[in-house]
């Protein structure tokens, strides 16, 4: 079992950057595949960005490739989601989350560990 704890949300404005931290506790942390998620208020939570348990690969939705980038440290049982020139659209709670499977995971609901989510908020 892992403890997820996301930081590093916030507000900010269009255009500008931030940069969400999630500290896991508990089993190993690389043997986790680990994934960033997103949810607005009434709508579905939507896969943002995944990284493989050694972080050589990546995968991005389409919304947020070329200005998203999800990286991790194994020592320091930390992923990160750096975010960059951030849209209005970008505004929603984000979640870290984490899975056993052996490779990145892009089905929101079949990860099986999650943190309590981080509010990003972009304004205009």
């Amino acid at each position: 079992q892992v403890q997820l704890v996301e930081s590093g949300g916030g507000l900010v404005q269009a255009g500008g950057s931030l940069r969400l931290s999630c500290a896991a506790s508990g089993r190993a942390f690389s043997s986790y595949v680990m994934g960033w998620l997103r949810q607005v208020s009434g709508k579905e939570r939507e896969f943002v960005a995944g990284i493989n348990r050694n972080g050589f690969k990546t995968y991005y939705a389409d919304s947020v490739k070329g200005r998203f980038t999800i990286s991790r440290d194994n020592v320091k049982n930390t992923v990160y989601l750096q975010m960059n020139s951030l849209q209005l659209e970008d505004t929603a709670v984000y979640y870290c989350a984490a899975d056993p499977a052996t490779s990145i995971v892009t089905t929101t609901w079949a990860y099986d560990y999650w943190g309590q989510g981080t509010q990003v908020t972009v304004s205009s």
